[in-house]
């Protein structure tokens, strides 16, 4: 690793990149401090013999000490003292684990704080794989100002944050659900930093392109091979020293370096050969090409999402007004060839074109879901489905999610029917805490029903302990009903969709009604797959097949047939 502090054979090495810096010094915390030495292109090192679990950082003038930008672990927070480990340290039990072939995945989107930390998720993690749950993804987990946050203010992607558990917690909680027969994905963001704790700034500013902006400052600036190897190696980290299953790359449209991503996926497949492992992109611009072999297994569907939401709860506002017009049309679209937008201009970014063609593609090249933390915590209240839509029509899109082939991801409580709200959360202070106050509720200035201020004022304050607190996942009234119909729906899938999804390709989608669509897939052994639903207020005629799962009276408002003609 190029970066931070890697103990071997009793000797730590040190390294921090630099280059705005003539002179950089190692302190401890009760042990002499040591002069680094500085290379030609900017790197300081050092050899110290120290243990694991030594307190260290790096003194750049006498008013300002900060911590590794590698650390592996941080001793009070992220202005505090970072901490030498031993990445070989824990003893693993479920060393003969060999991954879950990406076909097999039915993911669980949590957030481990909500969840109790490391322990806590590892506490329900029997309940998760009882229900037919085959992986969990967790949200960000590295290190952020304060002790709670949403997950996307990290600021030191090396270290486990202290409030959900040490690095061996962490491994603890992968080896659990490795015995479970659970795979694990991280959530990693390698496009931007958070406002609480960043110092890269002060000693590199050339980690960042102040010429490519990015709703959060400069761009990354990851053609530089310092910070190229800054992100990459951490990727590897995380799959090698914590077993990871794979990791879901936030935004990476905001990175704007197909080469860093393509030369990044290209490493991880060479380095980490016993074992699949899965890397998902969140990628704003439906980039069709990074979605081959080699690349990337799949990228998460916003489009599915998108015209779904507009379908069972008729929102139009925002970026929902890219997908008002014609919406079954669309859904259509989506279920017969992956993307909506493959090129055509979208309403929300200014007519510009967005996206590439993708109908030759897998639909295991897709992640689908109805909810996730992004169009839960983005909303001003951050309500759920379970009161927003019709529960019937709910349930047929729940059969769409779970009986079709592109992967489905669901968010913690989905299975419980929660009508808990998740909200954006964090922990800032003084200034920090006002603006980004503020800033949230002028976010929503141009929502209808925020247009007032007084109404604004009703948005949660993300500080706000009661915030985070009203966002775990309690079970809803019908939370019963609702994991039976997961039950059911998974075991269908096991049963009947997995054995088949290798070389499934999609036949096509049509609309059979304002809000009603039937798609159809030739799956791997030749079979077609065929669903029907229908999410509008009017009746259709749903076609005959070898009915595998039903749910309503056929055709009427919120109904939904799935078949399977072998």
């Amino acid at each position: 690793m190029s970066w931070g502090a890697r103990h071997a054979d009793g000797v730590t090495r040190f390294r921090l990149w630099a280059p705005d810096r003539d002179t950089v010094t190692l302190e401890f915390d009760g042990d002499a401090p040591t002069a680094m030495e500085r290379d030609g292109e900017g790197w300081f090192g050092v050899d110290r013999a120290v243990a694991p679990g030594t307190r260290y950082r790096f003194r750049l003038d006498p008013d300002l000490a900060v911590p590794d930008p590698a650390s592996r672990g941080q001793a009070g927070g992220v202005h505090g003292w970072s901490v030498a480990s031993d990445a070989d340290a824990y003893r693993w039990r479920s060393g003969d684990w060999r991954g879950r072939a990406w076909e097999e995945l039915v993911i669980q989107e949590v957030h481990v704080g909500a969840l109790g930390g490391f322990a806590g998720v590892a506490e329900a993690l029997p309940a998760i794989a009882d229900l037919g749950i085959t992986a969990i993804e967790l949200m960000p987990v590295n290190a952020f100002g304060g002790t709670r946050n949403w997950g996307y203010d990290g600021v030191l992607p090396y270290a486990p944050a202290e409030s959900y558990g040490t690095p061996d917690a962490l491994k603890a909680l992968v080896d659990r659900a490795h015995e479970l027969g659970l795979a694990v994905l991280l959530d990693v963001v390698y496009n931007h930093f958070g406002p609480d704790g960043n110092y890269l700034g002060a000693y590199a500013g050339d980690f960042f392109d102040a010429e490519v902006d990015t709703p959060w400052g400069g761009s990354v600036a990851v053609e530089r091979e310092p910070v190229r190897r800054f992100f990459i190696d951490n990727a590897l980290m995380w799959l090698d020293e914590y077993r990871f299953d794979g990791l879901r790359f936030d935004a990476v449209h905001a990175i704007a370096d197909d080469a860093f991503l393509d030369a990044m996926a290209s490493e991880i497949r060479a380095t980490i050969t016993d074992r699949p492992v899965h890397l998902v992109l969140e990628n704003e611009k439906n980039d069709a090409d990074r979605l081959k072999p080699g690349h990337y297994d799949a990228q998460w569907n916003d489009d599915f999402h998108n015209v779904l939401h507009v379908l069972l709860t008729g929102e139009t506002s925002a970026y929902y007004a890219d997908f008002a017009e014609r919406p079954a049309e669309r859904l259509a679209r989506c279920l017969g060839e992956g993307f909506i937008y493959q090129g055509e201009g979208s309403p929300n970014h200014d007519g510009k074109p967005r996206g590439k063609p993708s109908a030759h593609l897998s639909p295991t090249a897709f992640v689908a879901f109805l909810q996730n933390h992004d169009q839960i915590g983005n909303r001003a209240m951050g309500e759920r489905l379970t009161l927003l839509a019709d529960p019937q029509k709910l349930r047929a899109a729940t059969a769409l999610l779970l009986l079709g082939p592109q992967i489905p991801l669901l968010f913690m409580g989905d299975e419980s029917g929660s009508i808990s709200p998740f909200l954006f959360f964090t922990d800032f202070h003084d200034e920090l805490a006002d603006a980004v106050r503020e800033g949230r509720r002028k976010e929503f200035a141009k929502f209808a029903a925020f247009a007032d201020p007084e109404a604004r004022e009703a948005i949660p304050d993300p500080n706000a302990l009661a915030t985070f607190e009203r966002s775990r996942a309690e079970p809803g009234p019908d939370a019963e009903a609702w994991r039976q119909l997961y039950r059911d729906l998974l075991a269908i899938r096991h049963r009947e969709i997995v054995p088949r999804l290798a070389g499934a390709m999609a036949i096509g989608g049509e609309a059979i009604g304002s809000g009603a669509v039937v798609a159809r897939w030739r799956m791997g052994d030749g079979a077609v797959l065929t669903i029907a639903l229908n999410l509008g207020d009017e009746a259709v005629v749903f076609p005959a097949v070898d009915v595998l799962f039903e749910d309503g009276d056929p055709g009427a408002p919120g109904s939904v047939r799935v078949g399977l003609d072998r």
